[in-house]
């Protein structure tokens, strides 16, 4: 595993995503986006996805000149079509859209379709942050997902994202799958060649599995839970909310018919929307309460919450973010650690596109 720093990987992202024909505004941005996740210790949807949002792009499913814009809106929501543009853009796009009109009406709630993959979920949330709101970010994703007592694949891992600001303790942030693991944790144990621990995959018949290839050979995510008896029907209900609120709500794909994203596999040839769809939403704290007042009460319920009393003296009480936080600034410091078999890919994106890597 070898180390590299923000600023060459953010670079070479960007480099790529220029490559392809993004506009340089949108490529910076798509890089912030995808950096942000290596930065929070989120491997599997930083530089690591760069690969998969190449060769989806060589299959045409990418436009790398979107013309993203608003097709319905009222003042306290719209729709926003993504126009198969990189979901790295469409997401920020509607989120600064989320955050405008909260600013003019107290909130604002944005569904998009015609998109794609938008990294991860806690970045598009966290924008909220600067302008003292509450930020709510959403996705649907690829089936991969198979809802409690099924065997069939029809749900994503589906994300949901609340940034919440205080005054002066870190904001809370919380940023989880709606599965027992998002599948990009899964992608890394098979890159490390390593089992998956029991409760995350079934399967081509629904029975548990601990191989880590079970998706590749017909198995199925578990919803967060992992069996009906430890509640996945609840993992299972979270991922659904997810994909109407995504999804139907935006006229995107959505369940079974949502788009691959990896470009070996052919979308649906009956979709029933367009692209995948994500859901924002920005809440202004003083369309509720003076935001001070709010901020100095959140800065007291993350107090209590950290200084809680533990079972032993080992494991305390995490807040939403903190873990993230505090890897953030260790890798702005010390580097981003890659995986051998993802500096391999990159080096043949390098190759393939002459980027310098």
């Amino acid at each position: 595993m070898t180390k590299y720093s923000f600023d060459r990987l953010h670079q070479f992202a960007v480099n790529l995503f220029m490559k392809i024909g993004c506009p340089i505004e949108q490529a910076i941005e798509a890089a912030n986006v995808l950096l942000s996740a290596d930065l929070r210790g989120v491997d599997s949807h930083g530089v690591a996805r760069l690969v998969g949002y190449l060769r989806l792009y060589e299959k045409n499913r990418i436009n790398s000149k979107p013309q993203i814009s608003v097709v319905h809106e009222t003042p306290s929501t719209a729709v926003v079509d993504g126009d198969a543009g990189l979901g790295l853009v469409a997401g920020p796009y509607a989120m600064r859209l989320a955050i405008e009109k909260a600013k003019n009406v107290g909130t604002g709630w944005i569904s998009v379709k015609n998109s794609n993959h938008y990294g991860i979920a806690g970045y598009h949330a966290m924008m909220a942050l600067e302008a003292d709101c509450i930020g709510i970010s959403m996705t649907n994703a690829s089936p991969l997902v198979a809802p409690t007592y099924s065997k069939e694949r029809l749900l994503g891992t589906n994300p949901i994202a609340v940034a919440v600001p205080a005054e002066n303790e870190p904001p809370f942030v919380a940023d989880m799958a709606t599965t027992t693991a998002a599948n990009g944790k899964l992608e890394i144990l098979q890159r490390k060649n390593e089992s998956a621990p029991l409760g995350w995959l079934q399967d081509k018949e629904g029975q548990p599995t601990q191989a880590a290839q079970g998706i590749v050979e017909g198995g199925a995510l578990l919803p967060l839970g992992g069996d009906r008896e430890h509640g996945s029907h609840k993992g299972y209900i979270l991922g659904s909310i997810v994909d109407i609120l995504s999804a139907v709500l935006s006229g995107a794909n959505f369940g079974p018919w949502v788009p691959p994203f990896v470009s070996f596999l052919d979308p649906d040839p009956n979709p029933v929307g367009i692209g995948i769809g994500h859901f924002f939403g920005a809440l202004r704290i003083d369309a509720f309460r003076p935001a001070s007042e709010f901020k100095t009460h959140m800065d007291i319920w993350i107090k209590r919450f950290r200084n809680a009393t533990t079972i032993n003296e080992t494991n305390k009480v995490i807040i939403p973010g903190d873990p993230e936080r505090r890897m953030d600034q260790l890798r702005r410091k010390e580097g981003i650690p890659l995986l051998d078999t993802v500096v391999k890919d990159l080096q043949s994106l390098s190759e393939q596109y002459q980027v310098k890597f």
